[in-house]
């Protein structure tokens, strides 16, 4: 399938990267992993929880372990920006089927975290939902069929059902490569989901010329449902941007509001990046150069809206801005 190329991105201008940037590196982690990343951040019980994803390898050599030794950590802070890591890893799953899970997205429903995931098995990749009370023991409520994944829960329910956002691979009917979009699937239980619809095609972003999908679980404003997703674009001339011999791919972050009522409809959407590589942490010294990856968003009593993301699939990052100034961003629309 070909692409047309896209040129240099930027990141939107109400956006400010944290100054403590990264707030979670591999030297934060006591049990050694060489990447932590595309984690996932809510307020639950008066406390921020991040659970993030580990992968573990030589950073020196710049080789990976076997996919197997991924597994999922906790950290938890009093302010969203110092973050004090667990000891060891909250969340290992293996079994005869299941390879690993990783890429956790945390949403708060009725006094309970639920936790979408991905998980690799024997037999595809599917995407998972899981409650847990207290980070220790995970209950798993679904699995989908392969291939789904980048699931996130709304933090209530629309129209009397559970909702998620998620991101299928559908390869036999999108030609046979990468083409991948955002679907919307709901629920009566968080067990049997169907009703799925298209939310978000890779043509109608501009910034993205091979996939989009979900980003962090929504957030709910006057105006609708505030909500990142993944945009990823590739460029054949892109040559080695990271650990292995080539990437050849870049991830931004976009911005969108999706109606409160129906949120299959776009109300607004920027039709430029929230946030592009261009950070040193993001662009450069990763296993993946040139990836922002959205995972967690808060809306602060402020105003303020706190986002998490993974850089260079390598690091865990903070960007903040104005709830009024994303959303008029999105009804205004042209990105300025």
């Amino acid at each position: 399938m070909s692409h047309n190329t896209i040129g240099t991105l930027r990141s939107s201008p109400l956006v400010t990267r944290h100054p403590a940037n990264p707030l979670l590196s591999p030297k934060d982690v006591p049990y050694g992993p060489a990447m932590v990343f595309n984690a996932g951040v809510a307020k639950y019980e008066g406390k921020y929880v991040m659970v993030f994803r580990n992968d573990y390898g030589d950073a020196e050599k710049q080789t990976i372990l076997p996919s197997s030794t991924t597994n999922l950590g906790l950290a938890t802070s009093d302010d969203g920006i110092r973050w004090e890591v667990k000891p060891t890893p909250c969340w290992t799953w293996h079994d005869e089927e299941v390879i690993r899970v990783y890429d956790p997205r945390l949403t708060v429903i009725d006094g309970k975290c639920y936790m979408c995931f991905a998980v690799d098995t024997k037999h595809g990749l599917r995407g998972g939902i899981a409650v847990t009370e207290d980070f220790d023991k995970f209950d798993v409520l679904s699995l989908s069929l392969p291939d789904n994944r980048n699931m996130v829960l709304f933090p209530e329910k629309i129209g009397g059902h559970y909702v998620r956002l998620e991101r299928p691979f559908p390869v036999y009917s999108r030609g046979g490569g990468d083409r991948f979009d955002m679907w919307m699937s709901d629920s009566p239980d968080l067990r049997y989901w169907g009703n799925s619809k298209l939310v978000l095609g890779v043509e109608h972003v501009p910034f993205a010329n091979d996939k989009v999908g979900p980003g962090a679980p929504p957030i709910k404003t006057d105006k609708g449902w505030l909500t990142t997703f993944h945009a990823v674009d590739l460029d054949r001339s892109r040559g080695k941007n990271g650990w292995e011999a080539s990437w050849k791919k870049r991830y931004t972050a976009g911005i969108m509001l999706l109606d409160l009522e129906d949120p299959s409809r776009i109300v607004g959407m920027s039709k430029s990046p929230l946030l592009a590589p261009e950070a040193p942490y993001e662009v450069e010294g990763g296993f993946r150069n040139d990836v922002i990856f959205p995972g967690g968003m808060i809306l602060e009593p402020s105003g303020e809206v706190k986002m998490y993301y993974g850089a260079a699939d390598t690091v865990e990052c903070l960007a903040t801005a104005d709830v009024d100034d994303l959303i008029r961003l999105c009804l205004k629309g042209d990105g300025e």
